[in-house]
C-alpha cells in the first residue's frame, strides 16, 4: 500500500508542511506575546509618569490652598491641619473602594489585552 514512491513523497512534504506550520505558529505566537507586552509597559510607564506629574501639582496645589485658607481658619499650622485630615480621608475612602478603584479596572485592562486583542484585528 505503502510501496509507492509518490505515497513516500507525499508524506515527506506532508511531514515538512506540518514542521513549518509548527515553526510558523511559534513565531506567531512570539509576536502576540511581545505586542501584548509592549502595550503592557507603555501603559505601565505612562501611568508613572502620571502619578510622578499629578503628585507634583497636588503637592503645589494643597500648599497653595493652606496659604489660602490661613487667614479663614487662623493659621498656618490649623490649614494645613485641615488638609492632612482631608487627605487621611481621601486615603481611606480609597482604601475601602480599592477594589472597584484599582484592582478591577487593572484586571479587566489585562484580560482585554490577552484575551480580546486577537477578536480586535478581525
Amino acid at each position: 500500500m505503502f510501496s509507492d514512491d509518490s505515497s513516500i513523497e507525499n508524506f515527506k512534504e506532508l511531514f515538512l508542511d506540518i514542521r513549518k506550520y509548527i515553526e510558523l505558529q511559534k513565531d506567531y505566537t512570539k509576536l502576540e506575546i511581545t505586542e501584548k507586552l509592549t502595550k503592557i509597559f507603555s501603559t505601565l510607564i505612562m501611568v508613572v509618569i502620571l502619578i510622578a506629574l499629578g503628585t507634583l501639582a497636588l503637592f503645589y496645589s494643597l500648599f497653595a490652598l493652606a496659604y489660602l485658607l490661613a487667614p479663614a481658619v487662623g493659621g498656618l499650622a490649623a490649614s494645613f491641619g485641615i488638609i492632612v485630615l482631608i487627605l487621611l480621608v481621601i486615603c481611606i475612602i480609597i482604601t475601602i473602594f480599592r477594589k472597584e478603584l484599582i484592582i478591577h479596572p487593572v484586571v479587566n485592562y489585562l484580560a482585554n489585552i490577552f484575551l480580546n486583542s486577537s477578536n480586535n484585528k478581525k
